[in-house]
């Protein structure tokens, strides 16, 4: 076991051009899907958050659900999607990187929107005598408070890069983990802990660890410096 761990220690600390592939890959694919979670989630919670019309309580209802929607459903559902016979496969997209950013675009999007939805909605309760007061149409709202709640609101694109960092059941359906293609970081450690490959397993949980701390941390950060610049 402590040969295991050090060799693990070998591999992060050496340039190990293997694990840098899946780590290189990993951020390729989540930031991808994060980037494009941002530009529809954002508007989509912050309309919701301040625009009234039938049936959005029930709206909210379904948002809040599908923050925890199972990866595995989602990976399902786009395989059909992707497949030689769903209505997309005369595209080839199935068993790639873009197939795999799909994925975890639609995990992130909702959690993304959710969010957004709760922080502009705070906001918008704040501000709504005013901006009523002034004549500012509630479209017009949304743009002002997406730019009011910038700061706040990366906590939500943090919280969706989380997401599809640690997400394994969905790029492994569509992706299908194929060594220098689509594999990442989630994927081969449970292929690599199948085969025995422990070290480097462990070299890639040591990486995730580390990244999903940074984002934590700088979280904690964005938030405090909003607070203090608020106050």
């Amino acid at each position: 076991m402590t040969e295991t761990l050090f060799e693990a220690l070998r591999l992060v600390v050496v340039v190990d051009y293997q694990l840098l592939a899946i780590v290189a890959l990993s951020l390729r694919v989540s930031l991808s899907a994060l980037a494009i979670g941002v530009l529809i989630g954002v508007p989509v919670g912050a309309a919701i958050a301040v625009q009234r019309f039938p049936g959005r309580g029930a709206l909210i209802v379904v948002l809040n659900a599908m923050m925890g929607l199972p990866s595995v459903v989602v990976g399902v559902i786009v395989y059909l999607l992707l497949s030689r016979s769903g209505p997309f496969g005369e595209f080839g997209l199935l068993f790639s990187p873009a197939a795999m950013i799909f994925a975890q675009t639609l995990l992130v999007v909702p959690l993304i929107a959710a969010v957004s939805r709760q922080i502009v909605e705070d906001a918008w309760n704040d501000y709504a005598p005013e901006l009523t007061l002034i004549g500012v149409r509630r479209w017009d709202a949304v743009v002002l408070l997406i730019a009011d709640c910038r700061f706040s609101l990366s906590l939500a694109a943090l919280a969706g890069l989380g997401r599809a960092m640690s997400e394994v059941g969905a790029v492994m359906i569509v992706g299908g983990n194929i060594d220098g293609f689509t594999r990442v970081m989630t994927t081969a450690i449970a292929l690599e802990t199948s085969k025995g490959n422990l070290a480097l397993s462990i070299a890639l949980g040591m990486v995730l660890i580390c990244l999903i701390l940074m984002l934590n941390a700088l979280a904690y950060g964005l938030r405090c410096w909003a607070l203090r610049r608020v106050g």
